[in-house]
This record gives structure tokens, C-alpha cells and sequence, in this order.
């Protein structure tokens, strides 16, 4: 039998390595931006056309490259970061692996400008699918200009599995908002097809927050800094009433390096306990810095996933430091010393004065059995009473005492019917008699037992059905706001929000794009009826960005379905008996009351034999 195992050659190699570390524009982004932190640069700019697909432009004024690191740099495992493993456990640096410009080489058209700032030439390099076509000299910037062209070119399967142009670009914002929150002092900017989207000038951790996510978010930034011998914490948490009810402004960093930490994140739900609003979630940006010998960054080619050496002991630290910064700015609930029915505390007396047992009148005389006791006198310490005979209970006439207030059976009131009210329950007092149960479900009585329902489940039915049914029908009623309301996005949802606009203008949304990441509301669907059509718009977007449906596919029916969940009835809204008749009314006027819009559940009937059961 001949051999069959051989060696990949390295072309093939470096595109199954890309497939780990470039999953999307967004990972070529990441690696080249960072390798530019690494190389010292002060100022990046990022130049993205078509969310990546036709180009990806990295410029920095870092140190620059010689010509032959410039070809090395392009091998396999080629870094200056290490040179033995012990090295990996002591690393500051963000990429050391060695495989980002490889994979990247191997699946895109690459163009590198490079010089180092005591050089009068630097280095120009055409890479394409890990075949070198040119190296020369030319005249160019210090420091390096990475030209990435036609990404996946060479793998159309993966080129196909890419998500719309809005979506990947929402990926490619995400990842330069952790790197410029990381990294306050370097300027950073990213243009998407000629647009500004990020100028973010050099300044501080507070200010680099407020840019990105708007001059809202300031006021609900509060301080943490906490310094022991193990770690170090510092950033900002955010305060309770300010919190969302998704994800987005969650933020971990240590040694500068974004991470996810799921059991970090829990520690702060722990301190955030009991002071914030039903299924929030708070702010947090919040750093770590610790001996890198401590932590494992080399356990997920994306290095996003961290293991620490003192976790547990980490959790401690962090959960009392969010709990001290919350007390700080009297948001924890504190003992009120003032309020009315606190322990009164008697003041200490100046004068000592005797003080004399208390006094007890007793009469020895008394007889509980006794009808009539005769007139006694009785003496005490300090105080004489005298005992006079019982008076006898009057047992006669006491008729007379009710005389006139007799019922008269034979007169009959004016509103009183002339047959006995019966109890029963027939289709009309069904409604009637449905009570709200937690302020989340609806049980109502039917005639093979009890029917619960999801208020808002129920509500999100009855709003997509006529929300499909506008746009069925053509039929777009706006209602007009009367003062109309202006809001500001963070950069990531206002990319997103524009990319749907066409669609919630078919649903009678009047929103305009006011520059800047502001947008102004005109108008909203006259089938909602809202005070507060901000909040229906962010709540929207954070749904919208759940959504595992392409924005490219059913577009309208996710808005819809979207707009739908952001509207509904929320858990814990107190509803009046009108309002709950109304809904079930509306809800099986519906074509599939069973099911919400996203195929769960909306009501079940618990069926009278199981409550029997129950009670045997």
C-alpha cells in the first residue's frame, strides 16, 4: 500500500489558519490595528470600502519595518514579540502568535507600504493568495500602509457566508470601539466609503466613552478605582436608572486587551442587585491590570477569552469595588436616621434624682364571680377609691331599641331586579372575570379549565399582524408628533438604523437623518400608541440587532416583528379590566393567536381534571 499522509503545502496551510483567526472583515481590522498599536503608533486611521469586501486600508505613523522584516512578516509564526514559550506568560503586547499577516496574505489581495522613520526609502510588497508578486523600494510615510483588497477571493464559500454590508460593518464598528476604548491616547478614525464615521482625537478614558457612545452617556458615568496587590481595577460603571435591557455597553480590558468573562460579569449583577430596573442591564468599563504571569491569553485564537490565575479572588475585588463606587454616589439605599418612626434614643438627664419604683393599685376585694358587690372602700398607696355596686343589666323592653329600623321586605329599590342575580359563567362574563397574575399573565376561566396568557407575547401578535397587515395593504398612517424629538446613537446603531430607514418609513415612521449620528422623529405608525417613540426606536434597534434574519432577507418582516417586540406590553405593567378584555378580544381576532411572531407560546389551558388532581 502506497503512503498517504503528506505535508499541506503552506498556501493551503495558511488558508485553513485563516479560517480561525479571519472570520470576517472585522478580524482583519482587529489584527491590523493592534499590530499597529504594537509597532507604537500614535495616530491610525482605518479606510473600509463595501464593509471590507473591496478594501480594508490600515495607515499608522508607527516605527515602521526594514525590508527584510517586511518579507518576514508574512511567513508563518514570524513575531518579534517571543522567543520561548516562557515568553507567552510575560506578554504586553497584543499579537504575538505570528499568523495574523499569513492567513491574511493568503486569502486577499495584499499591498504593504512600510519605513522606518530613520530611513529615507521604505518597502513595497504585493502579495496575492501567498504568492508573492512584487517587493521593491518606494517612497513613502513613515511607518505602515496596509492595503487589503478583495477579501476571500480565493474561497467563495466563505466569501458567501458573509453577512450584508450593514451587518458587517456593525462588526468591524464593534471592534474598533474596544480598541479605541482601550486605547484613550491614540487617535483613531474610521471612514466607510468616504463617510466619517470615527475622528477620535488622543484624550482620556471618560471623554474616549462620550465619544463614541454620545454626550448622553456622560451623566451616568460613575468612577471605580480600586488598587491591591493582586489587581488593579479602574474605569467607569454606569448608574442603575440609565441601565438597558441588552447588551452593548458592556465593556472588560485587561492589560489593555478586550475580553469577554461571563463570570466577571456576574459579580456585577451581584452588587447592581435589587436596585435595578426588571431584566436591565448596567453600563460597565472597566479595566484590569495585573502581572501578565497571572492571566493565559493564548487560549482562543482570538485571544477575547482570558483565563485567570485568582479568579475567585478577582470576583471578590470586583463585586466590592462596583458596591463601593455605587455607595460612593448614593445610589446604594442607605439607613435614613431622620426618617418618622426610627428608635428614639432619650437623652442622658443632668439632674440624678432619685428615682422611685413604680406603683401598682390593687383591689384585694375584688370577686370576679360576685353579680353584685357591695360598696367597699379601699385604700392604696398614694390614691383611695371607693367600689359602688355593679348595676344591674336591663333585660326588659329592649324591643324598643331597634323600633323603626325593621326591614320592609315588600318595598323593593328602584335598581333592584325582579329576579334573584344567578352565578354563572357564560362566554360574556368570561372576559370579565380575567384577573392578571403577577403582572405578566392573564388567567382567565374557559370551559375545560384555565387559560393562561403571555400578556406581552399576546401583544406582540396583535401588533405584527397589523403591522403586516400596513404593509400589505400599502396603507402608511403616520402619526404627526407634535413637538417632534431628536436623539443621538452611538456610531454602531446609527449605521444600523439607517440601513432600515426605507423600512420603518413603510411603517409610518417619519424619522430623518439630522447629521452626525442624530436623527429627528417627525412622525410614528398610527397603529402604536406610545408617549415615548425614542425609546420604541432604541429598543427596535437592540431587537433588530437579536435578529438571526438577514437584513438582505425579509427585511419588512423583521422590521415588523422587531417593532412589534419593542412595543409590546412590557412584564410588570399593572393592566384594568378593560385593558385585559381588550387584549384577549384582540388577540383571537388574530389569524395564529397560539404563537407570538417568534414562534413561542402565547397561552395554555391547564384542564380542570389536573386541578382536581392537585387537591386529592
Amino acid at each position: 500500500m502506497a503512503d498517504i499522509i503528506q505535508l499541506l503545502p503552506d498556501s493551503v496551510a495558511n488558508q485553513i489558519a485563516a479560517g480561525e483567526v479571519i472570520q470576517r472583515p472585522a478580524s482583519v481590522v482587529k489584527e491590523l490595528v493592534e499590530n499597529a498599536i504594537d509597532a507604537g503608533a500614535t495616530q491610525i486611521k482605518v479606510n473600509i470600502k463595501d464593509a471590507g469586501r473591496t478594501l480594508i486600508q490600515i495607515i499608522d505613523n508607527g516605527s515602521g519595518m526594514s525590508d527584510t522584516d517586511a518579507r518576514m512578516a508574512f511567513e508563518r509564526h514570524s513575531t518579534s514579540k517571543i522567543k520561548s514559550a516562557n515568553d507567552i506568560f510575560a506578554i504586553r503586547t497584543m499579537g504575538f502568535r505570528g499568523e495574523a499577516l499569513a492567513s491574511i496574505a493568503a486569502i486577499a489581495d495584499v499591498e504593504l507600504r512600510t519605513k522606518e522613520h530613520d530611513h529615507d526609502l521604505g518597502t513595497f510588497i504585493h502579495i496575492s493568495g501567498s504568492n508573492i508578486i512584487t517587493q521593491e523600494p518606494v517612497s513613502c510615510d513613515n511607518g505602515t500602509n496596509f492595503q487589503i483588497k478583495n477579501l476571500f477571493f480565493n474561497v467563495p464559500a466563505r466569501r458567501k457566508f458573509l453577512k450584508s454590508n450593514p451587518a458587517e460593518l456593525k462588526h468591524i464598528i464593534n471592534e474598533i470601539q474596544r480598541i479605541a476604548l482601550a486605547n484613550p491616547e491614540i487617535s483613531l478614525s474610521l471612514h466607510h466609503n468616504g463617510s466619517a464615521i470615527y475622528e477620535l482625537a488622543s484624550s482620556n478614558k471618560r471623554v474616549r466613552i462620550v465619544s463614541i457612545f454620545g454626550k448622553n452617556i456622560n451623566q451616568s458615568l460613575i468612577p471605580i478605582d480600586t488598587e491591591t496587590t493582586l489587581v488593579k481595577i479602574s474605569g467607569f460603571i454606569g448608574q442603575p436608572k440609565f441601565a438597558r435591557k441588552t447588551f452593548g455597553e458592556q465593556f472588560f480590558f485587561v492589560n489593555k486587551r478586550y475580553m469577554k468573562h461571563p463570570f466577571f460579569h456576574r459579580a456585577i449583577m451581584q452588587a447592581y442587585e435589587k436596585i435595578l430596573p426588571p431584566d436591565a442591564i448596567p453600563s460597565y468599563f472597566i479595566s484590569f491590570d495585573l502581572d501578565p504571569a497571572d492571566i493565559d491569553v493564548n487560549i482562543h485564537p482570538t485571544k477575547t477569552e482570558i483565563k485567570f490565575e485568582n479568579e475567585s479572588a478577582i470576583w471578590q475585588i470586583l463585586q466590592a469595588s462596583v458596591r463601593e463606587a455605587l455607595g460612593k454616589f448614593n445610589i446604594v439605599p442607605s439607613i435614613d436616621f431622620d426618617q418618622a418612626g426610627s428608635v428614639e434614643i432619650p437623652m442622658a438627664r443632668h439632674n440624678f434624682d432619685e428615682v422611685a419604683m413604680p406603683e401598682i393599685k390593687v383591689n384585694p376585694n375584688y370577686n370576679p364571680f360576685e353579680t353584685q358587690t357591695p360598696a367597699k372602700s379601699y385604700s392604696g398607696a398614694g390614691s383611695s377609691f371607693s367600689s359602688r355596686p355593679a348595676e344591674r343589666p336591663n333585660s326588659t323592653n329592649w324591643q324598643s331599641l331597634y323600633k323603626g329600623l325593621e326591614p320592609d321586605f315588600s318595598a323593593k329599590p328602584e335598581d333592584q331586579e325582579e329576579e334573584p342575580v344567578q352565578f354563572r359563567i357564560d362566554e360574556q362574563q368570561t372576559t370579565k372575570s380575567s384577573v392578571q397574575f403577577k403582572n405578566k399573565y392573564i388567567l382567565t376561566p374557559v370551559k375545560s379549565g384555565l387559560m393562561v396568557i403571555d400578556q406581552k407575547r399576546a401583544h406582540e401578535r396583535i401588533l405584527y399582524e397589523r403591522l403586516m397587515q400596513v404593509l400589505e395593504n400599502n396603507e402608511v398612517a403616520s402619526q404627526q408628533q407634535l413637538f417632534p424629538e431628536t436623539f443621538e446613537l452611538n456610531a454602531s446603531d446609527a449605521t444600523l438604523l439607517t440601513s432600515i430607514l426605507p423600512d420603518l418609513r413603510a411603517l409610518g415612521f417619519d424619522i430623518r437623518d439630522f447629521g452626525k449620528n442624530s436623527f429627528i422623529v417627525n412622525g410614528t405608525p398610527g397603529v402604536l400608541n406610545t408617549s415615548s417613540p425614542i425609546e420604541i426606536i432604541e429598543s427596535l434597534l437592540e431587537a433588530y440587532k437579536n435578529s438571526p434574519v438577514s437584513l438582505q432577507e425579509k427585511a419588512r418582516e423583521t422590521v415588523a416583528i422587531s417593532l412589534a417586540q419593542a412595543s409590546a406590553i412590557p412584564y410588570g405593567h399593572a393592566l384594568k379590566p378593560g385593558e385585559i378584555s381588550e387584549l384577549i378580544d384582540n388577540l383571537f381576532a388574530c389569524q395564529t393567536p397560539n404563537f407570538s411572531p417568534k414562534g413561542k407560546k402565547v397561552l395554555s389551558i391547564m384542564p380542570l381534571e389536573d386541578f382536581e388532581k392537585l387537591l386529592k
